[in-house]
């Protein structure tokens, strides 16, 4: 079955957010639509790379919404295992049967058949990327949701699975990630049939901050993404003003210009001193945002705003302006 390739749109991607979230806009560029191509095509996944805060998790969440698909997403921390992105015991809700079925029954054959390990799993992130049908058969045993997805949309036509910041994890976690992922199966605890791959392979989109070194062998089977902010300063400008012109088209482009300029030298300054996190893309968007609801339609009064916030937006690093 040949795959579904994307096309690059026209205008940016608008996704959905919380009340009290700020919006999110993301404008794909020519290198990100032939990475995710790649990854569609080869059937690996794809290693983003890059700083905090230049559209790594977007670039899934974009890339759902132009394949019409579900976005099954996971933050890695430090405390992940390898089978948290399979699939999870909930040993809570066993004790709790437990405890009802031993004020209730005194059969020990029914309690140890409502008590068995497989009436207490709850699908993961991968179980739901490889057979979404089981993974939904298995949540409703529990009476857990079904990740949101599209109305026009079939189990068959895959979904769009984004482990993210994996670099926070040991490196088990990474391998037993492609493991399961180059198997195409994988069976829990108390399940005498493996869960297996079915309908059109997952998008695997797998983040990283760079903030640990990942396994080699991981690195190798993947295709790998950077995403990174020139180092020109002009041609920095002109790729920040674009991006908030996505996000704020209302906005004078003396503010988005004034803002860039302000972050390109906060973020000098910051490099030069070897403090992090340095300012980037997303403190931009922060900065740009802020001005323009303090001061939407007041362009003279913009400029004293920017100069007057510009500090608590930009500068995050302990003494960095002493």
């Amino acid at each position: 079955m040949p795959f579904t390739q994307l096309e690059k749109p026209d205008g940016p991607i608008v996704l959905e957010r919380s009340p009290t979230a700020p919006e999110q806009v993301h404008l794909f560029d020519d290198e990100s639509i032939w990475a995710l191509n790649a990854a569609l095509a080869a059937r690996r996944p794809l290693l983003v790379r890059g700083e905090p805060g230049v559209g790594k998790t977007q670039l899934a969440q974009a890339a759902a919404v132009l394949l019409n698909r579900p976005l099954v997403s996971f933050v890695v921390d430090s405390q992940t295992e390898p089978r948290d992105l399979l699939w999870r015991f909930d040993a809570v809700q066993r004790l709790a049967e437990a405890q009802v079925l031993s004020a209730v029954t005194q059969h020990m054959d029914q309690m140890r058949e409502r008590l068995a390990i497989g009436n207490f799993v709850r699908p993961g992130p991968v179980w739901w990327a490889l057979d979404w049908t089981s993974a939904k058969a298995q949540a409703a045993r529990l009476h857990g949701p079904e990740p949101a997805r599209p109305a026009i949309w079939s189990p068959g036509d895959g979904c769009v699975l984004l482990i993210d910041e994996i670099d926070k994890a040991e490196s088990d976690v990474p391998n037993g990630l492609l493991q399961s992922l180059g198997a195409a199966q994988f069976r829990p605890d108390g399940f005498e049939v493996p869960v297996k791959a079915a309908g059109e392979p997952a998008l695997v989109v797998i983040t990283t901050n760079e903030e640990r070194a990942l396994p080699d062998a991981f690195v190798r089977r993947c295709l790998v993404l950077f995403i990174a902010l020139p180092d020109d300063k002009a041609d920095l400008t002109e790729l920040l003003i674009q991006r908030a012109q996505a996000h704020f088209p209302q906005a004078s482009d003396e503010l988005l210009r004034g803002a860039a300029e302000v972050l390109i030298e906060d973020r000098q300054a910051a490099l030069d001193r070897q403090q992090t996190p340095v300012p980037g893309q997303a403190e931009y968007l922060d900065l740009v945002r802020a001005v323009t609801e303090i001061a939407p339609d007041d362009i003279a009064r913009q400029k004293a705003v920017l100069d007057r916030v510009r500090r608590f937006v930009l500068d995050k690093s302990a003494g960095a302006r002493q």
